[in-house]
């Protein structure tokens, strides 16, 4: 007795289920009819009939493969998803997209998601599969919506750079090279006083790269035994900014994000770097230097130079007091590297975020249509006791002034004054030594008749300083 074999099962594809779709609605056939034209199962009719406005969803998005016959979820759903809006939009904005690149994507939004997942090629190979996309010759995605009609032509200084469109204000970012007289005093700046500050930071406001300070001393004496990782800022012993070094930091940074940022750069700088390899995840956008524009918006970098000058001036000041009859120069003498890059951090800190916002949007260096408030610039142009509004506006301008010649010397900080060590160095500092310059600055608050505000900022630091020393 011959055995019957066992029915093959015809699967459709999502093709003919639209098609079975349009049939059962523009005819009156019954689904029985319809599955015997289809040569399926009446329940397998039945089950189409019941997913219908997920199938309907799945051809209409454009992005399905419509010869697929089965769905077979993946078990990485949330990572499928995210790598598919990822190449969208990467595809929209004509990025020359590779399996290798989908692969390191896939990862990195594991990782994002909190998923041990590592892509393979086959795992690339099913994804296409799933979600439509094209092996072989590349193609550009067609928009899932006609195009709004452009806008009116703005002003010439309202007009945004091309490239800056396909970014949002958080990730468009300036940067620019500040030249800075770190110990100049009113009236007099040395040649020897000079470093260069990198400034960074995005047309938001929301964040502000940690300072470069580059200075021509390769190891000052004021950073012995200092730990680097406790400064406020970097530094580097050359006055030459080391833009690959910091260039592929800020690219690390970034991808550790998972973004794609912008970075609004001089035209030189950028052809000095354009051999750089490897900036995945941050696009160089020059400005012309014949352009008015910085990429770094000026009033934000003279926000930052006014307010280390009265920084300065303070301390300058508050030593002063204490030493009479000494000229301001001598006791600016006595301002080191290290006193500059926490004086340049407490500057960077106090530049307002609404003063950046309103700084980018004047300039054209993002959307939108806020103007400069006044009391900002009242607040950069705050004028400390003992100098007139000019006086001081040139002394925050003092690097465009021709500096005064002469030899070179090291800087003299306290311990060269008092005498230093056996090696000229002064003496770390021991627990001991926080513990009673502690019990000292809290002596001197009570008898000065400080304010309650100073004294609790006075507890934070007490609490931080018996933290450490408990390490």
């Amino acid at each position: 007795m011959e055995l019957c074999g066992k029915k093959k099962l015809h699967a459709l594809s999502l093709a003919e289920k639209i098609q079975v779709l349009e049939l059962l609605d523009e005819s009156k056939m019954s689904q029985s009819e319809v599955a015997r034209r289809f040569q399926v199962s009446q329940p397998q009719i039945s089950r189409i009939c019941k997913n219908k406005e997920k199938l309907l969803a799945d051809w209409c998005s454009g992005t399905a493969n419509r010869e697929r016959k089965r769905k077979r979820e993946s078990k990485y759903s949330g990572i499928d998803e995210a790598l598919l809006c990822w190449y969208h939009i990467a595809r929209a904005k004509a990025w020359d997209v590779t399996g290798p690149m989908l692969l390191h994507k896939a990862k990195e939004l594991a990782d994002i998601l909190g998923q041990d997942f590592v892509p393979s090629i086959g795992w690339l190979v099913r994804w296409k599969r799933r979600n439509n996309v094209g092996f072989g010759a590349r193609h550009i995605l067609a928009p899932p919506f006609p195009p709004e009609p452009p806008p009116p032509a703005p002003t010439p200084q309202a007009q945004l750079p091309l490239s800056l469109k396909d970014f949002s204000p958080e990730d468009i970012f300036g940067c620019v090279e500040v030249p800075l007289l770190y110990r100049a005093v009113p009236g007099r700046a040395g040649t020897c006083d000079r470093v260069q500050v990198l400034l960074c930071a995005n047309s938001r406001g929301t964040e502000k790269r940690r300072l470069l300070v580059c200075g021509p001393q390769a190891a000052p004496r004021c950073f012995f035994g200092v730990s680097s990782e406790a400064l406020p800022a970097s530094y580097h012993p050359d006055l030459a900014i080391p833009w690959s070094e910091w260039l592929s930091q800020f690219d690390r940074d970034m991808g550790r994000q998972g973004r794609q940022v912008a970075l609004l750069m001089a035209a030189q700088v950028v052809e000095e770097v354009a051999g750089l390899p490897g900036l995945c995840h941050v696009r160089l956008l020059p400005l012309s230097a014949a352009s008015p524009t910085q990429p770094l918006p000026s009033s934000v970098v003279r926000a930052f130079k006014a307010h280390y000058r009265r920084r300065l001036l303070s301390k300058l000041a508050a030593a002063q007091s204490e030493r009479a009859c000494t000229l301001l120069a001598e006791i600016g003498a006595g301002i080191t590297v290290l006193d500059a890059l926490h004086m340049a951090a407490a500057a960077w800190a106090k530049v307002p975020l609404q003063l950046i916002v309103s700084s980018f949007i004047q300039e054209g260096l993002a959307p939108g249509k806020t103007p400069v408030a006044q009391d900002q610039a009242s607040e950069v142009l705050q004028v400390p006791g003992g100098l007139s509004l000019e006086e001081f506006s040139r002394f925050v301008d003092l690097e465009s002034e021709e500096p005064v010649s002469g030899a070179c010397k090291e800087e003299v900080g306290p311990a060269d004054e008092a005498g230093g060590g056996e090696d000229g160095f002064e003496p770390l500092p021991t627990k001991a030594d926080a513990l009673q310059a502690l019990g000292t600055l809290r002596r001197w608050l009570e008898c000065s008749g400080t304010t309650p505000e100073l004294f609790e900022n006075f507890y934070a630091c007490e609490e931080g300083v018996e933290r450490l020393c408990c390490l």
